[in-house]
């Protein structure tokens, strides 16, 4: 296989950017910025996340079942930046972002994320270096309401520059 049209084509792939945040309950929280995300299902309401099998974030959600995705909003670059190393708690802060505990799961919820969804975990395929997650979306919170095409709204990994991609 040809390694730069592999990688080429892979990265044509649009991604829009999500914090994936956990909490065991037991003082361990993890949190990461991950792309490999979609919708899967209507009924029941499924989302598909690919996460990498080595982070923080992965080991809380196997362990938990349980999980956040924080939708980061066009205006969130940093937030994306922040997470692409190992989260630290400090506070009511995950990496200098305020949160608020999810009703539904526990998980971290962003606090300035324009939106969230709680999921529950319903499969886990341990194949490749990003397992991917099943999970069953329990609750969705939506700071404000969107105005135009809601997925306009979301921060994508083209949004972050030229020179940065994740994938290929």
């Amino acid at each position: 296989m040809n390694q730069d049209a592999k990688k080429t084509v892979l990265r044509m792939i649009p991604y829009g950017l999500y914090v994936l945040t956990a909490d065991d309950g037991k003082g361990n929280v993890g949190a990461a910025t991950i792309n490999f995300v979609t919708q899967s299902s209507f009924a029941p309401p499924l989302v598909t996340l690919g996460v990498k099998a080595d982070s923080g974030a992965y080991h809380i959600l196997k362990e938990t079942g349980a999980f956040a995705l924080n939708v980061l909003g066009k205006d969130q670059k940093g937030a994306a930046f922040a997470f692409f190393k190992p989260a630290k708690v400090e506070g009511d802060k995950i990496s200098g972002m305020a949160f608020t505990k999810g009703a539904a799961t526990g998980a971290p919820l962003l606090t300035d994320a324009p939106a969230a969804i709680e999921c529950r975990v319903r499969k886990i395929v341990e194949e490749g270096d990003h397992h991917v997650v099943i999970a069953e979306v329990v609750e969705a919170h939506l700071k404000n309401p969107i105005t135009g095409r809601p997925d306009a709204a979301t921060l994508e990994m083209k949004d972050l520059g030229d020179n940065v991609f994740y994938g290929g």
